[in-house]
């Protein structure tokens, strides 16, 4: 098999020769990981075997000084701190409940088809995905203030409504345009989850969130496309919803939150999850015989079948010693010898 027809079988829940993978680190711990195995940081995506590539749409934007980036919708992140790749919300710009004094950014749909078009040229036999970040519960808290916008859902709703639907607007753009193309799906990031439950009510999210999210799945699903959403944290209670709404991928699943068994027994025949290999608790602090035990019993659990894309949960931070990234690859290709 190819490894987009991996991935591909695993998301149509059939068993493909071995479970597809994907690993993505931090810039940080790019460096040091490829400075331990002696190659350029370009060149881990192939040495790593990785099934999924990505184009991001989230474009435009400029450095402004050195560690604070201004993104296309005028967000300034200081990146200055620990995070190097998003950073923390510089100044929030939307101070109160209204729309009045700020110009959304038109969506760059030639861009948009560039990224395509190069991300389709490589010559990888990959799965090939769109990709939005900070999809639309994110994008309006990170102009408006996560602790405004959270009370805004009770004290503010018309505001929320207009500012998500304008949101939603510039997104239904982009993916009418990349679903032109030839890529696979689209892959949105957006959290709603922590460690303990959501960061929200799930009827909350049903309220404001579900409705816009449905009306961009629906844009990809006609155009025979995948869906795949990133969100951190428990969201057990609106993983039927998702589903309902056309989700076909989950990630990440976090083994320290979810059960595994629990996860594929209820939700394993109609999604996909994409995860489960612990950026929390196993990668910074196993050994790499232990690392592999560990890797081989979670492809077992939630490979069962198909229906599964084994990832760290989130893109590696530099608490990891390089020598479990080189153990979990070793792991990953390990199957396609057996």
């Amino acid at each position: 098999m190819t490894r987009r027809e991996r991935v591909l079988t695993a998301l149509a829940h059939e068993q493909p020769d071995c479970a597809p993978w994907n690993i993505e680190l931090t810039s940080p711990e790019q460096m040091r990981v490829c400075d331990h195995l002696g190659i350029a940081p370009a060149a881990f995506f192939d040495m790593a075997g990785n099934h999924i590539e990505k184009a991001d749409y989230n474009i435009g934007g400029a450095t402004v000084r050195p560690g604070f980036f201004r993104d296309e919708f005028g967000v300034v992140w200081n990146r200055s701190g620990m995070d190097k790749d998003i950073g923390v919300i510089d100044e929030v710009l939307l101070k109160e409940p209204s729309l009045e004094g700020y110009a959304f950014p038109a969506p760059p749909l030639d861009a948009v088809r560039a990224a395509s078009a190069k991300l389709l040229g490589n010559g990888r036999d990959t799965l090939k995905l769109g990709k939005i970040g900070m999809t639309l519960f994110e994008r309006a808290w990170s102009l408006r203030g996560l602790e405004d916008m959270l009370m805004d859902f009770h004290l503010n709703q018309e505001f929320v409504r207009g500012l998500l639907e304008r949101i939603l607007e510039y997104n239904c753009a982009i993916i009418e345009t990349a679903c032109e193309t030839e890529i696979d799906g689209f892959y949105f990031g957006d959290d709603y989850g922590q460690q303990t439950g959501m960061i929200m009510s799930p009827d909350t999210w049903r309220a404001f969130i579900k409705p816009c999210l449905a009306r961009m799945f629906s844009r990809v699903k006609a155009a025979g496309k995948i869906v795949a959403l990133h969100s951190c944290g428990n969201i057990s209670a609106i993983l039927g919803d998702l589903i309902d709404i056309g989700l076909d991928a989950y990630q990440t699943v976090q083994p320290e939150i979810y059960d595994l068994r629990t996860l594929k027994r209820e939700f394993g025949s109609r999604l996909t999850f994409w995860g489960a290999i612990s950026t929390q608790q196993t990668l910074p602090y196993v050994a790499p015989g232990e690392l592999k035990r560990i890797v081989r019993e979670t492809i077992g659990i939630l490979g069962e079948g198909g229906g599964y894309i084994c990832a760290p949960t989130h893109r590696v931070p530099d608490d990891v010693p390089a020598e479990n990234i080189v153990a979990l690859i070793e792991a990953l290709k390990e199957q396609e010898t057996r």
